[in-house]
């Protein structure tokens, strides 16, 4: 696979860290095995396995992103569910390409600018083939940083709403 030229970014591991004590809703989590494969892990960027320990907690991606760069995202700022291991996990394999692109699912690209605030976003159907899967996320990508104001874009799944991983500009 060739290298992308917008990588994906999987919640930091010091973050996790806090997710697995408390989560940004301020509820302490609580673990199960998975019996089914399939929910989006966002802390290796991959689809969990059965008997895999996995915890279902509330992030604020932008909220940790604007605290990191010193933006001011106001009432842009949201709290929302996302899956991640129980304990350390190996993170992501940079050589998988684009993480959950592999369902033909529709997918939201929201862009932020320096503030975190909305600066708009695209609805993208995802082909059920991988490769183009691929393509057509880059392609997104590549249309969203092309305006200069976007500094970061949220990865979403349509069905649900959920945050999937973030992009900042390269």
């Amino acid at each position: 696979m060739t290298p992308l030229t917008h990588q994906p970014l999987a919640i930091a591991p010091h973050v996790l860290d806090e997710l697995r004590e408390r989560d940004d809703a301020g509820a302490v989590p609580r673990a199960h095995v998975d019996d089914m494969d399939g929910a989006p892990l966002r802390c290796c960027l991959r689809r969990s396995r059965a008997g895999e320990r996995i915890s279902l907690v509330s992030y604020a991606p932008l909220r940790r992103w604007a605290a990191e760069v010193g933006a001011r995202p106001g009432a842009y700022d949201e709290v929302g569910p996302v899956f991640i291991h129980t304990g350390p996990c190996q993170g992501p394999d940079p050589e998988s390409g684009f993480p959950f692109a592999e369902t033909g699912a529709q997918r939201v690209f929201r862009r932020y600018d320096a503030e975190g605030w909305i600066t708009g976003g695209t609805l993208v159907q995802l082909p059920a083939d991988p490769v183009q899967a691929q393509t057509v996320v880059e392609q997104a990508l590549h249309t969203a940083f092309s305006d200069p104001q976007v500094a970061l874009v949220h990865v979403r799944a349509v069905e649900y709403g959920c945050f999937h991983y973030e992009v900042r500009r390269p």
